[in-house]
């Protein structure tokens, strides 16, 4: 493969590799919000 494949497979790499990080980052977002709630509902003098 010539310079510039290699560039534009690089490039691809990294986007894939930031959205998955950012899918995961919201994923565990949710789960810590959902964990909080459910805290929150158990423990109402700490509000």
């Amino acid at each position: 493969m010539d310079t510039v494949t290699w560039l534009v497979v690089a490039n691809a790499a990294v986007w894939l590799g930031l959205g998955a990080y950012l899918i995961f980052l919201a994923l565990e977002q949710r789960a810590l919000a959902a964990r909080l709630k459910q805290w929150e509902a158990f423990h109402p003098e700490h509000q």
